[in-house]
């Protein structure tokens, strides 16, 4: 059920990656609930945990592009922006930047050790794939927290308005184009 939503920051630059985070969190949710599945063992037969080893790909899959198109929206435009402010070279836009490798990393792992034929795999084998999305999973939900409790609060502390507005159109682009 849909819930009005909440923002925390009082800006719209930052209110545009805030509701983009909403967004990528109702889909992580979607293929985070077959990880645990599998990490709890919950398939009743390797055919059912095929097929939800092969949703979870797919959903992955699905949510790469719009996570792509967020991260970089970040990192060309809300960065740099924010970096004229507070410098980019050490503290909280270097760790948030390195975050989204990481991210990138456990994806990336995951598809590399799954792009097999399904058949082939065990059930456990099938469910220590899975542990990196899940990994993943915990990395970006730490992630959103620290850019919305940390950076976000700091672009209203710190940046100028005559910043703030051109930053606002740059970043009015949709992520699931």
């Amino acid at each position: 059920m849909w819930e009005e939503q909440k923002f925390q920051t009082k800006n719209k630059a930052t209110r545009i990656l805030e509701n983009e985070h909403k967004y990528l969190q109702y889909l992580m949710e979607e293929w985070h609930t077959i990880v645990l599945d599998f990490a709890n063992s919950r398939h009743k037969d390797m055919q059912e945990a095929r097929a939800a080893f092969k949703e979870l790909r797919e959903r992955l899959k699905s949510f790469l592009e719009p996570l792509k198109n967020h991260t970089d929206k970040e990192e060309e435009h809300f960065f740099p922006a924010l970096s004229l402010y507070i410098g980019k070279e050490q503290g909280p836009i270097m760790s948030i930047e390195e975050e989204h490798k990481e991210i990138e990393g456990y994806i990336g792992h995951f598809f590399f050790h799954s792009r097999g034929d399904l058949e082939e795999y065990s059930y456990e084998q099938l469910r220590k794939m899975t542990e990196d999305a899940g990994e993943a999973f915990e990395v970006l939900i730490l992630h959103f927290v620290k850019e919305e409790t940390v950076l976000f609060p700091m672009v209203d502390r710190v940046m100028l308005t005559k910043d703030l507005e051109p930053l606002v159109e740059d970043l009015r682009s949709l992520i699931t184009q």
